[in-house]
């Protein structure tokens, strides 16, 4: 009795598979900003103020809040910007972060927080619980100032 042999061998699936890597680069003598306060935030995003359309981006924090990276996660129109919490995670997930803060500004200037960055935030939030990667605050940056989600109490 010959043994029957399996149909997969290792190969069938060569043109899908996926590496992923992790590449760190030097900038010099570059010291990580460490994020204190929503004011810091503020400042470091601060040119968003003059963005015509809507902008999310998140913050990459290390164990002691050193912001590690920084990425635009979803340019949107002057009314929206969609956020999928897959693609917040994924670089976060990447860059070994403890924790997140996620940004992003009103081109009408008004900072108050629209019910689908309630909704969104929430939704991010207890993703980031599930995944292990906290959520430390959402930021909305209007023209003349801003708005956190945790100053407010709402984290």
């Amino acid at each position: 009795m010959s043994k029957k042999r399996s149909s997969f061998d290792g190969n069938s699936y060569a043109g899908c598979r996926v590496s992923v890597k992790l590449v760190r680069r030097s900038y010099g003598r570059y010291k990580p900003m460490e994020i204190k306060s929503p004011e810091d935030v503020y400042g470091f995003m601060r040119d968003l103020r003059e963005s015509d359309r809507e902008r999310f981006y998140s913050l990459h924090l290390d164990n002691r809040n050193s912001v590690v990276g920084c990425e635009e996660v979803s340019c949107g129109s002057a009314e929206t910007s969609l956020v999928s919490p897959r693609e917040l995670f994924k670089s976060a997930i990447l860059s070994s972060s403890k924790s997140l803060i996620i940004v992003h500004n009103h081109p009408s200037g008004n900072p108050e927080p629209s019910d689908d960055d309630i909704r969104i935030t929430k939704k991010l939030y207890d993703c980031g619980e599930l995944l292990g990667i906290g959520l430390l605050d959402s930021i909305i940056i209007g023209r003349d100032s801003y708005y956190s989600f945790k100053e407010k109490g709402r984290m």
